[in-house]
């Protein structure tokens, strides 16, 4: 069963989905949130783990953040980082004020840079006992790491702002491929290719979806999700990503920053976006998941 709710992040009405369990009789359930990528919206990728975690005993929430999908915000599309994760204690505390959820059993789920918002706002708030991530993604780390990149990013981000204090128009930096072509360019399977076809093919398009979201680089320089990794211990930590993800790295070198108990999953044969929705691959990722939150939430 599912259905919709509105709660308020920074004053913004936020939109999300609530999925229970079809035997749901009146006891209090453990809750999942449930992150989506950036540029996403919760009808997607968000919306079929949401599902699958309820079938499995969890409430679990997934919403669109601020700004995108059918919640509050100008300009349209921006993600922006820290608001994102404001977006998830805001989800957090949504839940911790129902009756039917179990508050001292809350666990989430961060879907690509919904992984990396997660990672962040789940070291300083420890209300969220159990931390997974599927495809986990610093969204502008790899590009702004390099000098070169990172100061023509920056110097084109003032550009845009000047132009935005003209009045003409709110301006950022999208990251998805805007043609297929161009999406072809990419290494074989790498997630910028991939990205195309999910989001502007037929089992991800969705009209509320931009994919990848507007960036602006001058406020990502400032995001570094996966430095106080640490902060998450003693509670639990999964990361779960397919061993042909261009992004493997980064849920790699997190759980190193983590150490104990910190946990990388790999999906044998599965790139980036493959953990997004392919059948042959969502089952194996679901089961890992409803064994971790079934040791740290059902007790």
């Amino acid at each position: 069963m599912k259905a919709p709710v509105t709660f308020r992040s920074n004053n913004l009405a936020i939109a999300g989905v609530l999925y229970v369990p079809d035997d749901y009789d009146g006891r209090r359930l453990p809750g999942v949130v449930v992150v989506h990528p950036a540029g996403g919206v919760k009808e997607q990728t968000a919306a079929r783990y949401a599902e699958e975690l309820s079938r499995n005993g969890y409430a679990a929430l997934a919403f669109d953040a601020a700004y995108q999908g059918e919640s509050e915000g100008e300009p349209r599309s921006l993600e922006d980082p820290f608001q994102r994760a404001e977006d998830i204690r805001a989800a957090v505390s949504y839940l911790a004020s129902r009756s039917d959820i179990d508050h001292e059993r809350v666990g989430a789920l961060g879907i690509c840079a919904g992984g990396s918002y997660l990672s962040y706002a789940a070291q300083t708030d420890r209300r969220i006992k159990a931390v997974a991530t599927v495809s986990a993604v610093d969204p502008a780390g790899e590009l702004l790491a390099d000098p070169a990149t990172r100061d023509a990013l920056l110097d084109q981000a003032g550009v845009l702002r000047n132009v935005e204090a003209r009045g003409e128009g709110a301006f950022a930096g999208n990251q998805l491929p805007p043609t297929k072509a161009d999406a072809d360019a990419f290494p074989a399977r790498s997630m910028f290719g991939e990205s195309y076809d999910y989001y502007r093919g037929p089992l991800g398009r969705h009209p509320r979806s931009t994919g990848w979201g507007l960036i602006r680089f001058d406020v990502f320089a400032h995001f570094t999700p996966f430095r106080n990794m640490e902060w998450i211990a003693p509670r639990p930590l999964l990361m779960v990503a397919g061993t042909e993800a261009d992004t493997r790295h980064f849920s790699e070198d997190a759980v190193a920053r983590a150490g104990d108990p910190a946990e990388l999953y790999d999906i044998e044969g599965a790139s980036h976006m493959d953990l997004y929705y392919r059948d042959e691959f969502i089952p194996q990722v679901v089961d890992k998941l409803v064994d971790f939150y079934g040791i740290h939430l059902q007790s």
